[in-house]
């Protein structure tokens, strides 16, 4: 599609799709394929989720969109179910993931003023990612995306992941800073995880500096890992956490939440959104934490991801051209030894939906409903296209593709 209108922002594979269900995606030719990603982590419930759909469907009769200088019903249930799930006192609801962390830098740079800080500066972490406004871009630990965008903006110093000394040296040296901002797991920077005590530490540090201690779980967030949020894991609670992409499966949304001093930051006149916090979106995110809820798809996405961890890393053990493989939930990451872009055209001819990031590492994130046999299919699947890939022969036997129906029995 050479001729499209549409300005050259992505590097796209050159097929079209058409309609997905569950972990299946179908471009225009008929082919189906098997999404290992869920759109980069955004549809966790898989593709057209029937309790989606009809949310969405019964409230376009009811209402769409009301501007925020009113009340929705909708909009304060949504609020206080992400509040009471997140241990958290109050939300800003924005349409991305890259708005909700522009509102949390705003929120701790308005904190730092209010403390009598006349440059507040925000600690961010090198290999991060937090959006491409030119905010979060500079937020962002990734010299590659930010080049031909300078200058970017001031107010941010940058210390490497999970690195305690570094940060307490900036404590020692920086009276500006007002806030830290980091991932639990870096899934940008090729699935990093935070070590327990780093982000314990961390707390301690926000707690006698008197600093906010903000989470981006954009990409964590949403049952992802198996909590609602990454850093429930951890035992931390943050004074912001930010999230998006799974919270609608589809549908644009984004929130940033806040508790105790942070939450009582912003008033009226200091932030605000258009489109943020519409109803559609709100009965999508309501449609979306309801069936993680109901469903038990956390709880399936920590004994799934574990069992597929021990797949793979039983599956490449001493295999030289893997260096590790890592995560949390269903949210996996096999580092390859050497940079393998190879692996998204190969895999895509065999019926693959696969995504690498920070150059060798293939990131894993399918839908949390993944039945049994989906997540057999998907690891054998992924096995034999990486044997493939690295010239290994002791590949598997092929696997018959499950039903293209949802399947939504679990064992």
């Amino acid at each position: 599609m050479a001729d499209q209108p549409l300005l050259n922002t992505y590097g796209r594979l050159p097929i079209v799709f058409d309609h997905g269900q569950g972990p299946w995606l179908f471009d225009t030719q008929g082919h189906r394929y098997f999404d290992t990603f869920s759109g980069i982590a955004v549809c966790g419930l898989g593709h057209s989720h029937p309790a989606v759909t009809e949310a969405i469907s019964a409230q376009s009769t009811k209402l769409m969109h009301c501007s925020n200088l009113f009340h929705t019903s909708i909009q304060h249930e949504l609020a206080q179910q992400l509040c009471t799930l997140a241990g958290m006192d109050g939300v800003f609801l924005a349409n991305s993931g890259a708005e909700a962390n522009e509102a949390a830098i705003k929120l701790a740079r308005l904190y730092g003023h209010n403390r009598g800080i006349e440059s507040p500066t925000i600690v961010v972490m090198e290999r991060s990612f937090h959006g491409r406004t030119l905010a979060t871009l500079t937020a962002t630990g990734n010299a590659r995306v930010q080049a031909g965008f300078e200058p970017l903006v001031s107010g941010f110093r940058r210390v490497p992941f999970n690195d305690i000394a570094a940060l307490q040296s900036l404590a020692d040296s920086d009276p500006s800073i007002a806030a830290v901002l980091l991932e639990p797991v870096q899934g940008e920077g090729g699935m990093t995880l935070a070590d327990r005590q780093w982000l314990h530490d961390v707390r301690a540090l926000c707690d006698r500096q008197g600093w906010l201690m903000m989470l981006d779980e954009v990409q964590t967030g949403n049952g992802r890992t198996g909590q609602l949020f990454a850093c429930q894991h951890y035992g931390v609670l943050p004074d912001v956490i930010t999230t998006a992409k799974g919270l609608g499966n589809g549908f644009p949304i984004g929130a940033c939440l806040a508790r105790g001093k942070a939450a009582q930051v912003f008033q009226p006149g200091h932030h605000g959104s258009t489109f943020g916090g519409n109803a559609l979106a709100c009965a999508a995110a309501l449609a979306v934490l309801q069936t993680l809820q109901r469903d038990k798809l956390m709880a399936r996405a920590t004994e799934l991801g574990a069992r597929i961890l021990d797949e793979l890393r039983a599956a490449f053990a001493g295999a030289e051209y893997v260096r590790e493989v890592r995560g949390l939930g269903l949210m996996i990451g096999i580092e390859m030894r050497t940079p393998c872009p190879e692996l998204v055209p190969l895999a895509k001819a065999r019926g693959l939906l696969l995504n690498v990031t920070s150059e060798c590492v293939i990131r894993l994130l399918p839908p949390l409903t993944l039945t049994d046999d989906e997540a057999r299919y998907m690891v054998d699947r992924i096995i034999q296209t990486i044997k493939l890939y690295a010239g290994d022969d002791r590949q598997r036997p092929r696997t018959a593709p499950p039903p293209g129906g949802r399947g939504i029995t679990r064992h």
